[in-house]
């Protein structure tokens, strides 16, 4: 038996990586952070992660490659994968997984990643008995949560989901956002079939329940929900609405990206990716300040129909990233005691159910319990 701590987190030294293993220590799982640069991991730990010093891990440095990747994780149970953008830097860790006979999970938002794990990846690991959980995030498993609540009544066919949250994105976000939005398309599900969102149509209007105000959201890339949909048989249509409750960050997205996208045309993919990434450094280059629940609430919001039923599930919470941070390591500490419950491709909810998931939001109270209206 592998004497090897049995959870990886890549992308130790992040904002959310950080998080990741400050929820693993409360959980009392043992694990390994890792990164490209060691030096920068064990000062993330120090400085960052509150109660390292009786956190049970090690630090490694690793090359991003398969090779150096399936080597850190051989002997490993499950990897937490935060380095992005995924569908820039996924397929190494993925695959890498595969070698290793790993569980994988991630915090993606990027649709056209979920797709290709779903097409090219999910087969491979189902039949190695492994789950691939990617977008196991606040900004997704957490609105999944409400919709799988909403499902709970037979008859709904039609999800219409709108999350919000308070804060401003990451280094690392922002620069997905922007890579995403120059170089994928983003779709809803409707009937079944994947339809793009109009590119130009700017700014959605959307009301979020509990306040008076008007909201301004975004189709966000297409989000992860309607890739985890497609195949439930009770779900046709599915759109996704998002953004933060601050109105004039809303406002300057849709120009920072027009702007991307002029300014990168006619390059080739290396070329666009270096430029875009600095772009994105030049919007955001330093780190958020660790999330105050007082300030970074979300909400959570999700429209369910069908002929002749409606139903509304809304999920009040508070700090976005942590919410990230619990749902993966909840997510590792449930892989190391038994099998999920799908393998292959699968949400998080598909994965670990979604009243488990909410029960780990609630007992580290992050959000409130749900308000379920149904309407038969």
């Amino acid at each position: 038996m592998s004497n090897k701590k049995p959870v990886v987190v890549y992308g130790a030294s992040g904002y959310t990586g950080r998080l990741i293993c400050e929820y693993l220590r409360e959980y009392g799982i043992p694990f390994i952070a890792a990164g490209r640069s060691a030096d920068k991991v064990q000062a993330a730990m120090q400085s960052n992660v509150p109660g390292i010093e009786t956190a049970s891990y090690e630090i490694a440095e690793v090359p991003h490659s398969v090779a150096a990747l399936t080597e850190l994780f051989r002997g490993a149970s499950v990897v937490l994968n935060t380095v992005g953008p995924f569908a820039k830097f996924g397929p190494e860790v993925v695959e890498a997984c595969l070698a290793a006979r790993c569980h994988y999970t991630d915090t993606t938002g990027e649709q056209d990643w979920l797709i290709t794990l779903d097409e090219q990846y999910g087969a491979q690991f189902a039949a190695a008995g492994l789950l691939l959980s990617p977008g196991l995030a606040h900004m997704y498993t957490t609105g999944e949560i409400a919709a799988q609540l909403c499902l709970e009544t037979p008859g709904l066919d039609t999800l219409d989901i709108a999350v919000f949250w308070g804060g401003s994105p990451t280094i690392a976000s922002t620069q997905t956002i922007l890579v995403n939005a120059a170089t994928s398309k983003a779709y809803y599900l409707d009937q079944n079939k994947y339809v793009e969102w109009q590119p130009d149509a700017g700014l959605y209007n959307v009301t979020i329940p509990g306040q008076h105000e008007a909201a301004l959201a975004l189709p966000w890339g297409g989000t992860s929900h309607p890739v985890w949909f497609k195949r439930d048989p009770r779900v046709a249509t599915v759109k996704v609405l998002g953004g933060v409750f601050n109105k004039p960050l809303m406002q300057g997205v849709p120009l920072i990206v027009a702007a991307a996208l002029k300014a990168t045309e006619g390059m080739n993919p290396e070329e666009r990716y270096a430029a875009l990434a600095q772009t994105a450094a030049g919007v955001m280059n330093t780190m958020p300040p660790r999330e105050n629940p007082r300030l970074n609430k979300s909400v959570d919001s999700v429209h369910a129909s069908g002929p002749l039923a409606r139903a509304h599930c809304v999920i009040f919470g508070n700090c976005n990233y942590k919410q990230t941070g619990l749902l993966q390591a909840f997510a590792a500490a449930s892989l190391l005691q038994q099998a999920p419950r799908r393998v292959g491709f699968a949400s998080g909810c598909q994965a670990f159910g979604h009243h488990e998931l909410l029960g780990a939001l609630r007992s580290f109270g992050l959000v409130q319990a749900p308000i379920l209206t149904v309407h038969r």
